[in-house]
């Protein structure tokens, strides 16, 4: 499954895998239960996983980075229960994370995204933008 193809969708708990789309809405299979159904855009809204940011103490970071560094940290994934336990686990894992900025309710969301990406195998990478090639002229 590609990272690329997966979206959020508000008012929906989990992620999607956007399968086709129309004039009014997507056709999404839920990465949870594996259910494919309609979801109209005039009730709710898509946000591609490629397209989030977070905010660092430096510049904003695509959201994939925080997910690889998760992915590359030894830390046990805590539960999604407990803010203050969510909160340590980043700062510890990827300590930039402007904790002013950054909601705990954002926080816990990642955490589960994380957790739902793992139980489905999803490459976590960005899809690569085709380099323009400068031409030079003579």
């Amino acid at each position: 499954m590609e990272y690329s193809k997966l979206i959020s969708v508000t008012g929906m708990p989990g992620l999607f895998e956007l399968v086709g789309s129309k004039t009014d809405g997507a056709i999404v299979k839920s990465l949870d239960d594996k259910t494919t159904k309609f979801v109209s855009s005039r009730v709710h809204n898509f946000s591609h996983l490629e397209s989030i940011e977070v905010y660092t103490i430096r510049e904003n970071v695509n959201l994939v980075e925080v997910f690889q560094a998760m992915n590359a940290s030894s830390e046990a994934l805590p539960s999604d229960k407990d803010a203050a336990a969510v909160k340590s686990y980043f700062a510890k894992v990827y300590a930039d994370i402007d904790f002013e900025r950054v909601y705990a309710s954002d926080m816990k969301k990642m955490v589960k995204w994380f957790s739902i990406l793992k139980a489905n195998d999803v490459d976590l990478k960005l899809t690569e933008a085709p380099e323009e090639t400068e031409e030079s002229e003579a």
